[in-house]
């Protein structure tokens, strides 16, 4: 009787064998979602949404209800129902710590070039983040952008990141030929260097916000590997266009939008934001540096890493990181050569 018990169970066997073997094959045809999937978005929404950038649902989850309902005329109800749905269906929710330390792994620095420097950066201008250096005029803020956009197209092995530059110009700084001499202090093929700088000129401070929205669209449809975004200087226009204190707090609320945009970019494209900033003086300080960076608490609480640049003796440039997440305060000495920064 034992026998012919245990001879079914011994033939059922391959059966539950058999039909897990089945279903994995269906495990892996599971369609991956696109906006076409998100609650009452239709093809013309869609069609709206891509012409506005919001090409996938990443950018729809990291997006404001305002700006969905600017994009694709739907109302408010919709546009929170969307933001909600692509967050489920991209598990937006919490991470621990370890996930968080395998990002970071991800994380590139590009080297300035000098030792000193790059010791007080921790390796590097890094990317998914902002770093912010201020200054007097003169002071280096523009040498070290020409520098970053040179460096930034070495391979990661040679303290770059293989990828392109997009320099947003608000002050007309921008000079290809600074950046051939760098290129070639550097090894590189100056053309090539100058082939993989996108530079764009703006002309107000809806200009530059404009420009900075339009990365993510040119990295997605032309497929362009853009890992430094430079914007020098961040604070020009604005200054220039809001004056006075009553126009203080339309000029902070625009300048938070755009920094927010920056921030955005930074972190879901894993690239570097480096904005340079102007001063301005304190006349009522009596001991200490009388600059201040513009912008306020504004741009000082969006940047991650914020450098105070000021001239030194005989030539030499003084970085001093006022900011950062985990490094600590200090002060490197740099000089500006002909191919590029080094070390005094």
């Amino acid at each position: 009787m034992k026998q012919e018990l245990e001879a079914p169970m011994l033939e059922q066997k391959p059966k539950k064998e058999k039909a897990t073997a089945i279903s994995k094959p269906k495990m892996a045809e599971t369609k991956e979602k696109t906006l076409s999937d998100l609650p009452g978005v239709g093809a013309a929404t869609v069609e709206k949404l891509e012409l506005a950038g919001f090409a996938d649902l990443m950018s729809v989850a990291v997006a404001t209800p305002g700006e969905l309902i600017d994009a694709s005329g739907v109302g408010e109800g919709v546009a929170k129902k969307m933001i909600a749905a692509a967050r489920t269906m991209l598990d937006m929710g919490f991470s621990s710590g370890l996930d968080l330390l395998e990002k970071r792994k991800n994380v590139m620095k590009i080297s300035t070039g000098t030792e000193e420097l790059d010791k007080l950066l921790g390796g590097g201008v890094e990317t998914n983040g902002i770093t912010e250096a201020y200054g007097q005029y003169g002071s280096g803020k523009s040498q070290i952008a020409h520098v970053l956009a040179v460096r930034a197209q070495l391979p990661v092995e040679e303290g770059g990141t293989g990828g392109q530059v997009i320099f947003i110009d608000t002050e007309s700084t921008f000079r290809p030929e600074r950046i051939v001499e760098i290129a070639k202090g550097c090894n590189i093929d100056p053309d090539e260097a100058l082939k993989n700088i996108k530079v764009a000129r703006a002309y107000n401070s809806d200009h530059q916000m404009l420009l900075a929205e339009k990365v993510e669209d040119i990295i997605k449809k032309e497929g362009l590997s853009i890992k430094l975004v430079i914007v020098d200087s961040l604070t020009a226009h604005f200054r220039a266009e809001f004056v006075g204190r009553g126009t203080l707090a339309d000029r902070q609320q625009k300048l938070n939008k755009h920094m927010h945009i920056l921030a955005k970019l930074a972190d879901t494209q894993n690239l570097c934001v480096y904005v340079t900033n102007q001063v301005m003086a304190k006349p009522d300080q009596f001991f200490g540096d009388p600059t201040e960076a513009i912008g306020g608490n504004i741009v000082g609480h969006n940047s991650q890493t914020r450098l105070y640049i000021r001239k030194g003796k005989k030539g030499t440039r003084v970085a001093k990181l006022v900011d950062s997440p985990y490094l600590p305060d200090g002060e490197a000495g740099f000089v500006i050569t002909q191919s590029g920064i080094e070390d005094i």
